[in-house]
């Protein structure tokens, strides 16, 4: 009997200490977002959003970065995206970082989901954990700090029907660079 309830234990150990690997990447960066200040009120009255739980950059003057993507339609999947950027410029290091694209109305999510969709010139600027950007492109400027993955301190509205915000989570990036993002999108 003794035997049969230190088997159960050891096993119940083991299985809490692996369930965080078994949690959804895009529930959790969801969750992130919604708590990280002024994105969490995006959530409400957005039509939909797109959110890249990690995207990975890197650079040594030409630099890129790449991550995959849900799109969702009032809380529901409705595609996948996948992100890329290409910069040049002074960059050397690498990150990590979450983000999320809220689309305001219908239009702005039916521009995303075309299939290909592109983000101007950017400048910014990142260091470890906290971040601080500004973004200028032909949909319009937005800027935005972040802090830690779980507090986020953010700037944000739409601009043409879209607010975008990242959160990093970790790498050591310096960079003046021009580049842009660039989505594909894939309907489920």
């Amino acid at each position: 009997m003794l035997k049969r309830l230190l088997s159960i234990l050891a096993l119940l150990s083991f299985v809490l200490s692996v369930s965080p690997a078994w949690a959804d990447e895009y529930a959790d960066t969801i969750r992130n977002f919604k708590k990280a200040g002024e994105s969490g009120y995006f959530f409400d009255k957005a039509q939909g959003y797109a959110v890249f739980p990690t995207i990975g950059k890197g650079g040594m003057v030409v630099g890129g970065a790449y991550g995959k993507g849900r799109v969702y339609r009032k809380g529901k999947q409705i595609g996948k995206a996948s992100m890329t950027q290409v910069t040049a410029g002074f960059q050397l290091g690498g990150e990590a970082f979450s983000e999320i694209i809220f689309f305001e109305n219908e239009a702005a999510l039916k521009r995303f989901t075309k299939g290909n969709f592109e983000f101007g010139a950017e400048a910014s600027a990142v260091a470890i954990t906290a971040a601080a950007d500004a973004k200028a492109n032909t949909t319009g400027a937005s800027a935005g700090a972040s802090i830690t993955e779980h507090k986020a301190a953010n700037i944000g509205e739409y601009h043409n029907g879209m607010a975008t915000f990242t959160v990093t989570k970790g790498g050591l990036m310096y960079e003046a660079t021009l580049g842009g993002q660039k989505f594909n999108y894939k309907p489920l």
